[in-house]
């Protein structure tokens, strides 16, 4: 028998981590997301986990990317947070009033404001039950701005009504 999910929050209530922007990109599609479940998961190879909601339109174009890009916000880009978040890319273009580019290395969408980003070639699906996780492989990175902002939390986003359910 497993724990449930009143059980888990026991635990997950005192986490506060930071939360990313995920965009990609297929045929001519593009998408974006916030995304509060990913982590690092090797040094070597360097290797980074991003999970997705199965209900999210971002999840719909990932399955057929090659990429995606993760971006780390400051903490002052809640902004961005509640549109990547609050959301759906269903019916809004979420990069119609964003600064944003391309890639050479592929078409994922790479926001210029952001904190820190990378794009990683995606090596792999792992299925956790309402989410998919990606491996991601880095294959380019970009800190446009100070060493070390602060960055925008979890604590900071809960007040955000999602643009899909989980």
């Amino acid at each position: 028998m497993g724990a449930t999910v009143a059980e888990l929050d026991v635990f997950t209530d005192v986490l506060d981590h930071p939360v990313y922007v995920v965009t990609t990109a297929a045929g001519d599609r593009r998408a974006g997301c916030l995304v509060g479940f990913a982590s690092q998961c090797s040094i070597d190879p360097p290797r980074f986990m991003v999970w997705l909601s199965k209900a999210n339109h971002t999840y719909t174009v990932a399955r057929t990317a090659s990429h995606l890009a993760v971006h780390a916000l400051r903490d002052d880009q809640k902004p961005t947070a509640a549109l990547f978040g609050g959301r759906t890319g269903d019916d809004t273009d979420k990069f119609e009033h964003l600064a944003w580019r391309r890639s050479p290395h592929a078409p994922a969408p790479i926001l210029e404001d952001a904190a820190a980003w990378f794009l990683g070639r995606i090596e792999g699906h792992t299925d956790g039950g309402d989410h998919v996780g990606f491996l991601l492989a880095p294959v380019e990175t970009g800190r446009p701005g100070p060493a070390r902002p602060p960055l925008l939390l979890l604590s900071d986003v809960l007040d955000l009504t999602p643009g899909h359910p989980a």
